[in-house]
């Protein structure tokens, strides 16, 4: 059964850059991942969201994105 995500993230105006491309790297490094189906993000001025959305085969394969991730380096801290 495939899994989805949609997050929505508020960042601090002076931090809200920053995020951004952390979430940009992080989408780039779980699209490479097998069992990545997709992953999106972009941000909504209107609201200063950073939206985040991805679809996996599995709750493995999201589990597996998320490790590759962190293994890259991607700071979500």
């Amino acid at each position: 059964m495939a899994i989805g995500l949609v997050a929505f993230h508020y960042p601090r105006p002076e931090y809200r850059e920053q995020m951004i491309q952390r979430v940009r790297q992080a989408a780039e490094v779980m699209a490479g991942v097998p069992g990545c189906l997709d992953v999106a993000c972009w941000s909504e001025e209107a609201t200063g969201a950073v939206v985040t959305t991805g679809k996996w085969e599995s709750r493995d394969a999201l589990a597996s994105g998320f490790r590759a991730v962190r293994a890259a380096g991607v700071d979500f801290d």
